[in-house]
């Protein structure tokens, strides 16, 4: 089957950091659905194990972690899928990726893909929406609490801020503030398109920006999804967060100082969100990944979460993908990048 993978660890800018493969079919586990793949959408995750995990002898590193595509076999296990289903996912990192005409992965982690979407179109959603659904529903658990509260997303228009605004505005009680580089331009109207309350400026200090609108009655910032350059908001997340609430955060920030025991004088607390550590770990709950992005593929189809999708760049091979990871890299893309087809 064709493939795009990699053999070394190189620039993109390189010919051979990304290269087209002939490699063998994968056979279908005892719980996998081997599936066509259709379309794939890059991550910065792409881009980071690309330049950090380094390809056995001779075995290259195979990429990718959304895709849509059909299922054409299943493990003996495999309840609740036929063949010929249109499925969507966002795969593990411990198995071979999406960027391949044929995937085998497991079924637990797997939904049918909305009806209303094209393949491009769902393919850019699954990594982001798990990540955002995981993040409200499982961490900073906000269908517990009722009470009229302000939750506040930082980098709100990335790709993972751009579904959890969405998936958001499905709670009633929660009022969304969303932070932009641009709020009273196109980055603000965006957000405000997307369901966010109120938008504020992450140039500028938090703090007294959401003090501001508490004076205008926006209830109290109950939980804060910080989606990145947390280190440069935390004193401010802590200052505005009530006493008792939620941070949960996703960025990576090593050697970096933040003072956990800030959080202690208000019992803050802290959360991290990684959408594969189900997989990872082969959780108690992993069925949970397939289930939550059914119920997304319902709101996508009900018109209630709506697609990301930036642009699609051309056919799933080496040249495309290099292209995609440039885009990625530069920091500047907003919306997904996907490709299709082979």
């Amino acid at each position: 089957m064709k493939a795009v993978g990699y053999l070394k660890n190189l620039p993109i800018t390189e010919p051979e950091s990304l290269i087209d493969l002939d490699l063998p079919m994968p056979m279908a586990g005892p719980k996998d659905l081997l599936v066509e793949i259709r379309a794939v959408a890059v991550n910065p995750v792409d881009t980071k194990i690309r330049k950090n995990r380094p390809a056995a002898e001779g075995e290259p590193v195979v990429l990718g972690w959304d895709a849509v595509g059909h299922v054409r076999a299943m493990g003996p296990e495999v309840t609740g899928f036929a063949v010929g289903d249109r499925v969507w996912y966002a795969g593990d990192l411990t198995r071979p990726g999406s960027n391949a005409q044929f995937q085998a992965v497991d079924h637990r982690i797997v939904s049918k893909a909305p009806q209303s979407l094209s393949d491009a179109e769902a393919a850019a959603l699954p990594l982001t929406a798990i990540t955002a659904w995981e993040m409200l529903h499982d961490r900073l658990q906000v269908r517990r609490d009722t009470r009229e509260v302000s939750l506040l997303v930082t980098g709100a228009a990335g790709g993972v801020g751009s579904i959890l605004v969405q998936l958001a505005r499905q709670c009633a009680h929660l009022t969304v503030i969303g932070t932009s580089s641009d709020p009273d331009g196109a980055g603000g109207d965006w957000l405000r398109e997307l369901g966010a309350h109120h938008v504020i400026n992450h140039r500028q200090p938090l703090a007294p920006q959401v003090a501001a609108l508490q004076a205008q009655g926006v209830p109290p910032v109950r939980h804060v999804a910080s989606l990145t350059h947390t280190p440069a908001h935390y004193a401010d997340l802590v200052d505005l967060l009530e006493p008792q609430g939620q941070l949960a955060l996703i960025d990576d920030f090593a050697g970096t100082d933040v003072d956990v025991m800030a959080l202690k004088r208000k019992a803050l607390s802290l959360h991290w969100e990684l959408m594969f550590t189900r997989s990872l770990f082969n959780t108690h709950d992993i069925q949970e990944q397939g289930r939550l992005l059914a119920e997304v593929a319902g709101l996508v189809d009900a018109g209630q979460v709506r697609t990301t999708l930036a642009e699609v760049l051309g056919p799933i091979n080496a040249q495309t993908l290099r292209r995609a990871h440039e885009l990625q890299e530069s920091q500047r893309q907003q919306g997904k990048l996907v490709l299709q087809g082979f």
